[in-house]
């Protein structure tokens, strides 16, 4: 963790935490990192040659979202778009565009729209420099649909 020499005094370690939960929140390495929970240990400063800058190490705690294959979510469906792959779809499943866009059964029985809670296979994962991408599987989950509207 880097930190500007404007920060060093009696609040030192508040400004490494918050500069720490500001960095690492929100990023993906591994996982998705949602939380910092704690501080493990913070070692001593390196000063950085030209900057001033210091370089502390930092141990700590967080929570991270990290879906493994195979696993079943639920999630909240945000946008529903005729561009959704079919082949991870039920085959009876068509698209209904309109006022609000849908997938809906052929015996309307199971609607899928913006809102609809549903759940989902995880079939792979891919790890990016700054995004995880999961794609998911409901064909094989089918029966797991949570249809609400």
């Amino acid at each position: 963790m880097q930190l500007h020499p404007r920060y060093f005094g009696r609040n030192l370690c508040d400004h490494l935490v918050t500069n720490l939960m500001k960095d690492v929140e929100g990023t993906c390495s591994m996982g998705f990192v949602v939380a910092i929970t704690g501080i493990e240990s913070v070692g001593k400063g390196l000063i950085r040659d030209g900057t001033g800058f210091v370089t502390f190490p930092v141990k700590y705690q967080c929570i991270v979202f990290r879906p493994f294959k195979g696993e079943i979510l639920e999630a909240v469906v945000t946008l529903v778009n005729k561009l959704w792959d079919p082949v991870l779809l039920p085959d009876d499943m068509e698209f209904q565009s309109g006022d609000v866009p849908n997938y809906t059964t052929s015996d309307g029985s199971v609607k899928i729209q913006k809102d609809s809670e549903v759940r989902l296979k995880i079939i792979g994962t891919r790890v990016d420099a700054t995004e995880i991408v999961w794609p998911l599987h409901s064909k094989l989950a089918y029966l797991l649909f949570v249809a609400r509207t």
